[in-house]
């Protein structure tokens, strides 16, 4: 686990990189600059770690594009000590983001492999979630209700589920559209539990297959 001088001077060339395509708030990209993304890939594809693109990283899923992650953690509004729900662990990049802005997270992985895989690695880091293996469609709702709730993969329409699990006052960040393509989507739940859907623009995320496939 070797995080160089190399690597810190590549993850700012890349925090540059997403400060110029939009992002705006300092503590997301703060967050980016300390994950050492290069650890969370392949060997194969370790010297592209800091390219804004997107790798797989097994199971048919992949490791978002920095700019996706921080984009979304963005729409979020992080606050410390936000008690955060993620569908979709994955590589376990997108929590430790979370996890580095002072959030409390609980994610959430149907994939078996990729859930033992990351429940092992990511303490290696020093990031410890509360992980859990299932479907993320559900949610956790024995853990509910949850401040901010963040889908990590395209789905088909935004759960009755998820909405439920958000407290009042509560954000939701997901992607929502067919198996090609998806317009994120923010969904703020009301005091009186009604919630007000804004849209952020196309993104292309893994699609999901409606109650069968998070993560």
């Amino acid at each position: 686990m070797v995080d160089t001088y190399k690597y810190k001077g590549l993850r700012r060339k890349l925090v540059d990189c997403i400060r110029l395509k939009g992002i705006e708030d300092e503590r997301v990209l703060s967050a980016i600059d300390t994950v050492p993304r290069h650890l969370f890939i392949d060997n194969a594809f370790e010297k592209f770690a800091y390219q804004d693109k997107p790798f797989p990283i097994g199971s048919g899923q992949t490791i978002s594009q920095p700019y996706t992650v921080a984009f979304q953690t963005e729409l979020l509004n992080i606050e410390r000590g936000d008690k955060v729900l993620e569908i979709g662990t994955g590589s376990g990049y997108q929590a430790s983001v979370l996890l580095e802005m002072g959030a409390k997270v609980f994610t959430i992985e149907r994939h078996k492999s990729l859930y033992n895989e990351v429940r092992e690695f990511l303490p290696t880091l020093g990031y410890r979630p509360k992980f859990f293996h299932g479907d993320g469609y559900q949610g956790l709702p024995s853990f509910a209700p949850f401040d901010k709730i963040l889908v990590t993969a395209g789905a088909p329409y935004v759960p009755e589920a998820l909405k439920e699990q958000l407290k009042p006052g509560g954000l939701m960040v997901i992607p929502v559209g067919d198996m090609k393509n998806q317009v994120m989507t923010t969904v703020k739940k009301q005091n009186d539990s009604k919630v007000q859907i804004t849209e952020h623009g196309d993104f292309v995320f893994v699609p999901l297959l409606d109650n069968k496939a998070w993560g």
